[in-house]
């Protein structure tokens, strides 16, 4: 197997053992990177040079014998959302095509901490708003399974990244999906933590009450590894969690037996591909043969979950770009006036979806219409945050489709916002009760497509899906 395709932790012990050196595997993979890119569009930025020098740092210190952490100069895209220090930073928009940040995301410190070597920035949808990372400023990314089909969004770059082997793991963000959906429609696992889990300074908002940032992976123990370097409470973020993180490693245990697995009714929607639903039900199975018990459950609101998940995130995501006018950062267009500059720069390099949805924002907040669409929003973002608390009264996690069908046609949906939004049936609910999910793929249909399941998990329970996932993988490996 080429070294792109190895998981961090094996090529870790390669490079524990001196079989490969940090630069033979850095050059190997943008070596693979040259020969995909043009194909796939993962990337925004590619930072050769940077990469290669931080892989001579890690080569430097295993020949002077010190320990090396298990990401310690294995090869990593990171959302162009994202805050890289000295490293472009654009969110895939126009208006911010040549920002570079001044300081790191405190996501970035962290992974700093452990010497990573960072490949680049991944494309995605523009400022996160889309579900297939058709929606980037620059071009479109392409699924590695099948070129004329979407990789799933916002996060589409970073998973197509890992699943064609141009990064080893990358990091992505999850408003309302934005992992968990281009995790299962690129074949790989994607992780969306307990909303606080990890510290959100430095990343660029879209919808700030459900964005959180989390890993793709080639497997399930690449994503624990990633989780336990991330994860901790942040002074510069106050919506970060105090409670104490648990080693992720210590949950890659084969072993589900007594655990309780909900099957919500509402998930199994009618319009679902049918080798979508009969692989997540093979999944359930496999599950019950290996000693845990099923139980369907219900989760009433489910049905207007992705209605309100419209009205909130578009509101919060009208008030977070607010600052983007051409004064106080970013690119401008001039006008006769300020206000004409303002209205061009705006109009000019903010892209189709995020106009549409700064004004569903902007009129779901507007003087006659707050109370009867956002704050009706919030109390039903409440109920559907009571379905996920009594549905756990009787189980440990819940199991449900990641999305209602495999990767769609480049195309097939971007002259239909509606129906795209609709495809965020099975992932919206989680942020809106900010519970941890994790996408495992279960699968693949009749055209070659993978297919993936995603376990729900209580708040700050990620240990729970994690052995879950793990479990489920060890057995179809």
């Amino acid at each position: 197997m080429e070294l792109h395709n190895k998981p961090a932790h094996a090529l870790h012990t390669m490079l524990k053992n001196k079989e490969i050196s940090a630069v033979e595997l850095a050059e190997e993979v943008f070596k693979h990177i040259d020969q995909t890119e043009s194909k796939i569009g993962a990337y925004v930025t590619l930072t050769h040079d940077e990469a290669v020098n931080a892989a001579k740092v890690v080569d430097s210190k295993i020949v002077n014998g010190e320990e090396i952490g298990v990401l310690t100069g294995i090869p990593c895209a990171i959302k162009d959302n994202i805050c890289t220090k000295g490293i472009k930073t654009t969110c895939a928009s126009k208006i911010l095509e040549n920002f570079v940040p001044p300081y790191d995301a405190t996501v970035m410190t962290k992974l700093n901490a452990v010497n990573p070597v960072i490949l680049g920035k991944a494309n995605m949808d523009e400022f996160a708003m889309g579900g297939s990372t058709e929606n980037s400023g620059f071009h479109v990314t392409h699924n590695p399974h099948d070129l004329d089909r979407v990789p799933g969004g916002s996060s589409g770059g970073s998973a197509a990244a890992v699943a064609s082997g141009e990064a080893i793991y990358a990091l992505g963000s999850d408003t309302g999906g934005s992992i968990r959906q281009p995790a299962s429609f690129c074949g790989v696992v994607g992780l969306k933590p307990t909303y606080g889990r990890v510290s959100r300074y430095g990343l660029v908002a879209y919808a700030s009450s459900l964005d959180q940032i989390g890993p793709i992976t080639k497997d399930v123990t690449d994503c624990a590894h990633v989780l336990n370097v991330i994860a901790g409470h942040d002074v510069m973020d106050s919506t970060s969690s105090t409670a104490e993180v648990p080693d992720f490693t210590k949950s890659l245990v084969a072993d589900v037996k007594g655990l309780k697995i909900g099957l919500p009714k509402e998930y199994f929607i009618e319009g679902m591909d049918s080798e979508v639903e009969s692989a997540i039900r093979n999944a359930a199975k496999t599950f019950e043969k290996l000693g845990a018990t099923l139980k369907e459950i219900s989760l009433p609101h489910t049905d207007v979950a992705v209605s309100t998940y419209y009205l909130i995130a578009p509101a919060e995501a009208a008030t977070n770009l607010e600052r983007y006018d051409g004064v106080s950062y970013g690119e401008r267009v001039d006008g006769v006036d300020v206000v004409d500059m303002m209205k061009n720069t705006r109009s000019k390099l903010f892209g189709e979806e995020v106009k549409r949805r700064i004004m569903i924002g902007n009129y779901a907040l507007s003087a006659g219409y707050y109370d009867a669409y956002y704050l009706k929003a919030l109390k039903v973002r409440t109920l559907i945050q009571r379905d996920f608390t009594e549905a756990f009264g009787d189980v440990d996690v819940i199991l449900a489709p990641t999305a209602p069908t495999a990767a769609y046609k480049i195309g097939e949906m971007i002259s239909d916002p509606l129906k795209m939004y609709l495809q965020d049936i099975c992932t919206v609910p989680l942020n809106l009760a900010g519970l941890p999910g994790i996408s495992v793929p279960c699968g693949m249909t009749s055209n070659k497509l993978p297919i993936g399941f995603q376990l729900i998990g209580k708040a700050l329970d990620e240990a729970t899906i994690i052995k879950a996932a793990y479990t489920y993988e060890q057995a179809n490996k």
